[in-house]
């Protein structure tokens, strides 16, 4: 009877360490900087960056089960411009990797900042998410890019992977609107980059050559440079070169923009060292593609 105890006893503990061993889907850092604000106790800063962290790492937002290795590596950094009866101002700064296969090398996957950044909190007031209404707009804000990277993560797995992510950061856009905060709205920001316009698009099949890239130019390109590197090369520049029609029918699209931010450091030492194949055309149509990252493409010798 005492060994039958025993084994019942150890069988609700290992229950119960299995219960909290699956890891939530995100390795987020934070980081609140509010070194141009004048606060006399900045308390409230440390205890948000504390709560948006755990907030974003410790909230399940999907029913996928992630081991602690799977985790979702990704940064926030939170640039206050203004707090004034707790209410802040400032903007994000997002980055969102992932790592490659057969190597060591984490690829940036996502670099975005959002200028247009308001909301109130009050010191250590509890983040909830709730997917059926608007809470406070700083639950939008994180929930919004927390699907969002979830969804553009996804997309560098499988083609069109992260749909149900960007459609749940979709429902979080139709909530907010109702608070007409900025950034929300189809006619936000008069052109400026906005949330609303950010989902629409990756979501919009006039912009599928961004999710067709991802696709291809990670678990196609740079998954299988280990195995063959200059055969690799050679295929990026097609997976690179799909962007050129998007670019016709819509140049300066926020997309191409976006892909471009996060790869053009990568982009130019791919195709800097390594098995030389020809790039003449493609430096070329680089800078067509992006010239706002035309420093980096000149760095790249023929």
């Amino acid at each position: 009877m005492k060994l039958l105890n025993r084994s019942f006893k150890l069988a609700i503990l290992l229950l119960f360490i299995g219960a909290f061993s699956t890891a939530q889907e995100f390795n987020m850092t934070v980081q609140v900087n509010a070194q141009n604000v004048a606060q006399p106790d900045a308390s409230v800063f440390g205890t948000l960056e504390r709560s948006i962290q755990e907030f974003i790492n410790n909230t399940k937002w999907t029913d996928k089960e992630y081991k602690d290795h799977e985790r979702i590596d990704a940064s926030m950094i939170f640039v206050v411009s203004n707090f004034e009866n707790n209410i802040f101002e400032g903007n994000f700064q997002l980055s969102l990797s992932r790592p490659v296969f057969n190597s060591t090398y984490a690829t940036n996957t996502f670099n975005f900042k959002d200028n247009d950044i308001r909301f109130q909190y009050v010191e250590n007031e509890p983040l909830f998410y709730n997917n059926a209404q608007f809470e406070s707009n700083l639950i939008s804000l994180l929930s919004f890019y927390a699907y969002t990277m979830l969804g553009i993560d996804a997309d560098t797995f499988a083609l069109r992977g992260g749909e149900e992510f960007h459609e749940e950061a979709q429902q979080v856009v139709n909530l907010a609107q109702s608070s007409r905060n900025v950034g929300w709205n189809p006619n936000d920001g008069n052109g400026r980059v906005s949330r609303y316009r950010l989902n629409n698009d990756m979501l919009s099949e006039t912009y599928a050559a961004y999710r067709q890239v991802m696709f291809d130019y990670h678990l196609n390109g740079l998954d299988k440079f280990a195995l063959n590197p200059k055969e690799v090369k050679e295929n990026l520049q097609s997976y690179i070169g799909q962007f050129e029609e998007l670019s016709q029918r819509r140049p300066n699209n926020l997309l191409q923009r976006t892909f471009f931010d996060a790869k053009a450091d990568e982009i130019a030492n791919i195709y800097s060292g390594g098995p030389a194949v020809n790039i003449r055309d493609f430096k070329a149509l680089l800078q067509k593609l992006a010239p706002n990252q035309s420093s980096k493409w000149r760095n790249i010798k023929v």
